[in-house]
């Protein structure tokens, strides 16, 4: 995996908040072996180097020195396939072995939900959908632990078509306010569906301070990636992932 992050200036976000439980990341009951994390297509800390690793903690370097305080980031795959999923899931787990901070992952794919899948994580109370779609719904009651240090998975639940009418919603903007402002040591990571063939990646981009493309090296042309770039505001545009492997 390659990658390239352009410096750009952070905007502060609301401090508008949402009513309910504590929602912070915690820590898990049981954390995940080095066997269980390579299942799960993790990265995991160990005494001896390895490239991928890395190669995430010099992108999470990268992204915690565009600025101060915590931030939302939106990771935006240029096609299917480009593994943008992989990239926001270890970006995230990058994130939190920092033992200062903590991360919330979002899986916000909802034609194409992996994330829960991936970690091998049991739904029992649903996920974003579920809560978006519920105005009596507890933030808390969506978000799963990992067995990953530091980290928390907020699912998408129920497969959608799109995700339009959820992502420009009141009520998503206001989960994602009250989760930065509550919480200052919590990094938050929207896993978005393609920047190709929907608009819901820049919906997202609209509630995020930081934007990260991931393109398939070998398999997204040059072409391809530019004009899904010129899509996202240059301000919040960080740079380009160029991905390996899904």
């Amino acid at each position: 995996m390659t990658n390239a992050i352009a410096p750009r200036k952070d905007e502060p976000g609301d401090d508008s908040r949402v009513a309910g439980r504590s929602i912070a990341p915690r820590m898990p009951v049981t954390a995940l072996s080095p066997v269980q994390l390579e299942d799960r297509a993790t990265i995991y800390r160990s005494e001896t180097a390895r490239r991928e690793v890395d190669a995430f903690r010099e992108l999470r370097t990268q992204l915690l020195s565009l600025a101060d305080g915590n931030f939302v980031t939106l990771v935006a795959p240029v096609s299917r396939g480009s593994g943008g999923s992989f990239v926001a899931r270890n970006l995230a787990v990058a994130v939190a072995f920092d033992e200062s901070k903590s991360a919330l992952l979002v899986d916000c794919d909802l034609r194409h939900p992996s994330q829960a899948a991936t970690m091998k994580v049991s739904l029992s109370n649903g996920g974003l959908i579920d809560y978006l779609e519920d105005p009596e719904g507890n933030a808390e009651d969506v978000l799963y632990d990992t067995g990953v240090p530091r980290l928390r998975l907020l699912p998408a639940g129920k497969s959608r078509e799109t995700g339009a009418e959820y992502f420009s919603s009141f009520r998503m903007r206001l989960l994602l306010d009250s989760l930065r402002s509550r919480y200052p040591s919590c990094h938050l990571f929207l896993d978005a569906p393609p920047v190709r063939g929907a608009p819901d990646a820049r919906i997202l981009a609209d509630l995020a301070d930081v934007v990260v493309l991931v393109a398939g090296y070998g398999r997204d042309t040059p072409a391809a990636i530019a004009q899904a770039a010129a899509g996202f505001d240059p301000k919040k545009f960080a740079g380009v992932v160029f991905n390996e492997g899904v």
